[in-house]
């Protein structure tokens, strides 16, 4: 079976192919120097039930870049000295400790733009549950080739499962009621769409990509503007008529402008459980509400029992600990 790069992989193994020998000739075209390939045309995945693969084009860009910072100048000076070309080995990429797996479909890119021959067999998919000790990918290649682009794989996978596991830890401890866990912008310059992706995998809801998609209006919106009524109607005559326009509102006066301005949902900010469940029963229905700000493990029960639609979180994207994985490897 070929390997597919999309994320989501499973099952799968890489595209035959010569083995590529890393050089140290400067000379060399970048290339040549690195072992970095085309990557084949991306191949169709079922994806898991809850949550959609990210196309490769959107990740393959994100991860050359990773390698060709790892690689520098000249590539993998300590193995290329070290490791001769047509050693084999198998190893596995195991989880040192419990949580939730993403990133599997961007490590499988990692080993197949360095070495086609790599064969990368995923044990656990993106969204899975993993205990402490248990395989997550299986390797079987070019020792060399899976040595070089170890590094680049893990950071990829331990950062994007950390996320998963910080969202699938929110998102139990709301299991049962009406609210959904969405993440927000503070995300890792140049990973959003992986970290995004990641939340997904881990059970939580995307909230807005970028700037372009969606009208937020901010508290420094509105000392600019004026007032809620003038910033909602300014945003309506201006947007097209496919875009919702949501207000941040930190008191229930503000709260009632924005009903009265008509705005689609309304983000209640830093307030406090009594508060958010006066300002649920104040909207009753007529927006989508969304707490936001102090939203903790140990809290986000509570907030979720006062009726918001939303609970959204920074902290599962820009402070979500790394998941420890490893790749322990043997030669064949």
């Amino acid at each position: 079976m070929a390997t597919r790069g999309t994320e989501g992989a499973r099952g799968t193994r890489s595209r035959g192919g010569a083995t590529n020998q890393l050089s140290l000739n400067p000379c060399q075209s970048l290339k040549k120097r690195t072992g970095l390939q085309e990557p084949a045309p991306p191949v169709d995945i079922a994806p898991m039930p809850s949550f959609a693969p990210l196309p490769e084009l959107l990740i393959e860009p994100v991860v050359r870049a990773a390698l060709l910072e790892d690689l520098g100048r000249t590539g993998d000076l300590t193995t290329s000295c070290l490791i001769p070309p047509d050693i084999p080995a198998r190893g596995a990429i195991v989880a040192r400790e419990a949580g939730v797996i993403a990133g599997v479909g961007v490590a499988a890119l990692t080993f197949r733009l360095l070495d086609p021959t790599v064969e990368f067999e995923p044990v656990v998919p993106d969204g899975g549950s993993v205990s402490a000790g248990q395989p997550v990918v299986r390797l079987r290649g070019p020792a060399g080739s899976i040595l070089t682009g170890e590094r680049v794989a893990l950071n990829f996978l331990g950062r994007l499962s950390g996320v998963a596991t910080a969202t699938r830890r929110l998102v139990d401890a709301v299991r049962g009621t009406e609210a959904r866990i969405v993440c927000t912008r503070k995300t890792t310059p140049g990973l959003r769409s992986l970290e995004k992706y990641a939340v997904r995998a881990g059970g939580g809801r995307n909230h807005r990509f970028g700037l372009d998609d969606g009208i937020l209006i901010k508290d420094n919106h509105i000392a600019v503007v004026g007032s809620v009524l003038r910033a909602v109607e300014r945003a309506r005559e201006r947007a097209g008529h496919m875009v919702r326009i949501q207000v941040e509102v930190d008191s229930i006066e503000q709260l009632h402008e924005a009903l009265a301005a008509g705005a689609d949902a309304v983000l209640l900010d830093n307030m406090t459980v009594s508060q958010l469940a006066e300002a649920v029963t104040l909207i009753a229905r007529r927006a989508v509400t969304e707490a936001s700000g102090g939203v903790t493990l140990d809290r986000v029960a509570a907030i979720a029992a006062t009726g918001v639609n939303l609970i959204s979180s920074g902290a599962i994207t820009h402070s979500a600990p790394w998941l420890d994985v490893g790749l322990d490897l043997n030669e064949v």
